[in-house]
């Protein structure tokens, strides 16, 4: 064989210096670049791991690593916004509460298109964990109230290094997230803790949580803690599970003699809707409105659900009952003065919309808009709240989380002070007569907010 091989070879034409490029071929392997598609250098997997990887806790689905330009980097700071007519009836014990929903890791895999311009180490649950938790102790409040608490020991074991007790709600059913509520034992002692499965009142299986607290020896209040049903065709059900909470939120005040009340969470409610005309007039006559049009998430901007928006919707008795307690009564009451904190302490336009309120607390992929609140009732004072990103800061980010942020909703902190005593029940009773006509505006705005984004998306 080697003796016939070298004739052959000798035979042959010799081999060219520079072999000349193919028209169609590609380019050498040493020349591509294999880091720009990354998020970072540090995350290198091997081939067949590149394109995807699995979730942990062996969960079905899997979300796809693809292309993602970089995101615009948020502010690492936020300004406080503090009250300029504050009373000075203060009694100078004040105390800083946080709404935060968190974003559940359970949910974060399963809705992947919702965070499809996030890049995929910013989703992440080691790194938004420790974004969370990083967020909570820079703001240092004393009372924290998180939403979309799927992995409670991650975080309480992050919050008892700085002085932290919590407790946790999880939700019935097949959901495996929850509420939770942290407070610092030096400052406050929780006096009493109660909670309300929705589930037993055929209103899902969301939760609340209802607390007592005493701080520094002296003053209680009671705070409040919930996430309400997302499902915008449902406002039947959503409307119900925000009159239980006012409702044994009213009675646990009174049975420690009429303290003062905040209710913090994620409401899944628009300012622009009559959920909120309910919470700060206390009253609503559900039937000027269509119950799938109540929460304002509804808008077809994002594709969220194909809504006939043509007539009125025709309440059912069950969805009544589900609404107002009662099958043939049509007005949903409840006894609580609040305010809302953001509200009461007016920022720019730059962040603000209607009715004052933030214009955005959450923003993914389809939804950008406010659905979080710190409402408080007498008894107490709002000294400043720590305000939102401008709504232009937060649309370059095409969506929350990020890198500086971990979840898709932003933290809301207001400060309290408790007040002398002082309320006037015949102005509780003038508030209380509201005309219908007022709610009619409600319903002629109803989108108003999301509506106008279409310019930009």
């Amino acid at each position: 064989m080697a003796s016939s091989a070298a004739p052959r070879a000798r035979l042959s034409p010799p081999a060219p210096a520079v072999r000349p490029p193919r028209k169609r071929g590609r380019s050498p392997p040493s020349t591509r670049s294999t880091s720009s598609w990354r998020a970072s250098a540090e995350h290198v997997a091997p081939r067949d791991q590149i394109s995807r990887w699995r979730a942990p806790e062996r969960a079905p689905d899997r979300v796809w690593r693809q292309f993602r330009p970089p995101q615009s980097a948020l502010p690492t700071s936020r300004r406080w916004v503090s009250s300029e007519g504050a009373s000075t009836s203060s009694s100078g014990d004040a105390c800083t509460i946080m709404s935060y929903n968190i974003l559940a890791d359970y949910h974060a895999r399963n809705h992947p298109d919702l965070y499809r311009d996030v890049p995929w180490d910013a989703m992440r649950w080691d790194s938004r964990r420790r974004l969370i938790i990083h967020e909570i102790r820079h703001w240092d409040p004393d009372l924290v109230c998180l939403q979309e608490v799927d992995r409670f020991q991650d975080i309480a074991a992050g919050m008892k290094s700085r002085g932290y007790e919590g407790i946790y709600q999880r939700r019935t059913g097949d959901t495996r997230d929850g509420c939770a509520m942290f407070w610092k034992s030096k400052r406050l002692r929780l006096l009493e803790e109660d909670s309300i499965d929705f589930s037993e009142f055929n209103l899902r299986n969301n939760v609340a949580q209802i607390c007592v607290f005493e701080l520094n020896g002296t003053h209680k209040l009671v705070l409040g803690n919930i996430h309400v049903l997302f499902n915008p065709k449902r406002g039947d059900v959503k409307l119900g599970q925000i009159r239980l909470l006012l409702e044994k939120a009213n009675a646990l005040a009174e049975k420690w003699d009429e303290i003062p009340i905040v209710l913090a969470g994620d409401f899944n409610s628009t300012p622009d809707v009559c959920f909120y005309f309910l919470l700060t007039h206390m009253i609503l006559n559900i039937s000027l409105h269509d119950r799938r049009k109540l929460s304002g998430l509804d808008s077809s901007e994002f594709d969220l659900y194909e809504l006939c928006s043509s007539l009125k919707y025709q309440w059912s008795d069950e969805e009544v009952r589900n609404a107002t307690g009662y099958s043939n009564v049509m007005v949903a009451e409840h006894p609580l003065k609040l305010s809302s904190s953001y509200a009461n302490l007016k920022g720019n336009s730059s962040n603000r919309g209607l009715h004052a309120e933030p214009l955005a607390t959450s923003f993914h992929k389809k939804f950008l808009g406010t659905v979080d609140y710190l409402w408080y009732t007498h008894g107490l004072e709002c000294s400043r709240v720590l305000d939102t990103f401008p709504i232009g800061v937060l649309r370059r980010t095409r969506g929350l989380p990020t890198r500086e942020i971990g979840s898709d909703h932003l933290p809301i902190i207001a400060e309290f002070a408790f007040t002398e005593s002082v309320e006037d029940d015949f102005e509780e009773e003038d508030d209380s007569e509201q005309d219908n006509g007022s709610e009619q505006e409600v319903s002629t705005t109803q989108h108003a907010y999301l509506s106008t984004d279409d310019e930009s998306r």
